[in-house]
């Protein structure tokens, strides 16, 4: 397996989300791999402004781990793929569930198609 170099986190102000950051944050800190973060604007989340979830986010960060954070709109789950390739991201660790309108009746939509199209490894985590 090659080393982890860079991470990618998609982050939406979700608890799931913040609990992919927070394990995202510990193994970069372990690696000394770079930290890319990225909000995904969507009309699901029109109310939440990135700068806030980045700034949440980067209180946490261990000295030494480089943070860049990205802000895209379109297809959540394209555009997560679509930076993973053009950072060269060496996996990616997301949530579970995020803010999707229909919580209960496509949970995980977007982390499933991830997963399945995915070029590198892709870490759920669980809220």
């Amino acid at each position: 397996m090659a080393a982890i170099q860079r991470i990618l986190v998609p982050v939406d102000g979700s608890v799931s989300s913040a609990k992919a950051a927070e394990e995202a944050l510990f193994y970069a800190d372990k690696c000394g791999a770079e930290l890319h973060l990225l909000y995904v604007a969507s009309e699901i989340q029109k109310d939440i402004p990135s700068s806030i979830i980045f700034d949440e986010i980067s209180k946490n960060v261990p000295a030494g781990v480089i943070v860049q954070t990205h802000e895209t709109a379109g297809n959540i789950a394209d555009e997560i793929l679509r930076t993973a390739d053009d950072f060269a991201v060496s996996m990616i660790i997301m949530g579970s569930r995020g803010l999707g309108i229909f919580k209960g009746a496509l949970i995980g939509s977007v982390s499933q198609q991830v997963v399945e199209r995915s070029k590198v490894p892709v870490m759920i985590v669980k809220a």
